[in-house]
C-alpha cells in the first residue's frame, strides 16, 4: 500500500469514528491495566461483565490485594485463564505498591516489568491511558495489516514496527483503535465484509468479494 493509499485508508476510518475509544470499561489507568490484563484470550464483553462487579468493590492495588488471590478469582472466574490472571494481578498490585506508590508507571520498561504485562498490554496502557502514539498489535490488527497490505509482517512485533513507520503521524494516536474496530466489525477473519468496506479500493486483499 503506497503513501497515498495509506492516507486514504486512515482518513476514511477517521471519518467513521473521529475519536474512537477502547471498548473496555475503565475510569483510571489502574482499572485499564487490570482490564487489559484480563482481556488476553478473552473478549472485551466478557471482561466488562467481570469488572462491572469487581471495580465497585476493588479498583486500587491495595483493595485488590485485600481480596486476595482466591477472592479475586470469584469475580473473574468467567474469563479464560482466570487462575493465572488472578495470580499475575495480585503480584502486579504488590509491585505497584512496593515500587510505584500504587500508581501505574508511564514508561514501557516499568510496565513490562509488571507480572502479566507484555508488550501489547504496555502499548495499550501507554496509548489509551497516557496518550502515547503506540501500536498494540492484537489478532485483529495483525490480520488487517497483512490482509490489506498496509503493513505485512510475520510476527506481531514486525507488524508493529511496520505500522509505526507507515501510518501518517497525524493518525497515530487513534490508529490502534481504528484498526481494531475495522478488524472486529468489517475485516473479520472468516467472512470479511468487503462489499461494505469503505477502504476496499485501496485494499490489497486478493480474495475480496467484488464490490
Amino acid at each position: 500500500m503506497n503513501v497515498a493509499d495509506r492516507e486514504t485508508f486512515f482518513s476514511r476510518l477517521q471519518a467513521i469514528e473521529p475519536e474512537p475509544k477502547t471498548e473496555l470499561k475503565y475510569d483510571t489507568a489502574f482499572e485499564l491495566l487490570v482490564a487489559v490484563t484480563l482481556s488476553a484470550q478473552a473478549t472485551d464483553v466478557s471482561v466488562n461483565k467481570a469488572t462491572d462487579k469487581l471495580f465497585p468493590v476493588a479498583n486500587t492495588p491495595a483493595a485488590i490485594l485485600a481480596l486476595g488471590e482466591e477472592g479475586l478469582k470469584t469475580y473473574i472466574q468467567t474469563i479464560g485463564l482466570f487462575n493465572s490472571k488472578a495470580k499475575h494481578i495480585i503480584k502486579m498490585c504488590q509491585m505497584l505498591l512496593d515500587l510505584h506508590q500504587g500508581e501505574v508507571p508511564k514508561d514501557r520498561k516499568s510496565l513490562e516489568a509488571l507480572p502479566g504485562v507484555g508488550r501489547k498490554t504496555a502499548n495499550v496502557v501507554l496509548n489509551v491511558a497516557f496518550g502515547e502514539p503506540t501500536m498494540a498489535v492484537d489478532t485483529h490488527i495483525f490480520r488487517v495489516s497483512n490482509r490489506t497490505g498496509l503493513a505485512p509482517g510475520k510476527t506481531p512485533l514486525a507488524v508493529e514496527k511496520a505500522l509505526l513507520k507507515r501510518i501518517p503521524e497525524k493518525y497515530m494516536l487513534y490508529a490502534h483503535h481504528w484498526l481494531i474496530l475495522h478488524g472486529r466489525y468489517t475485516c473479520m477473519a472468516r467472512k470479511p465484509k468487503c462489499t461494505e468496506c469503505n477502504v476496499h479500493d485501496v485494499c490489497r486483499f486478493k480474495g475480496k468479494s467484488s464490490v
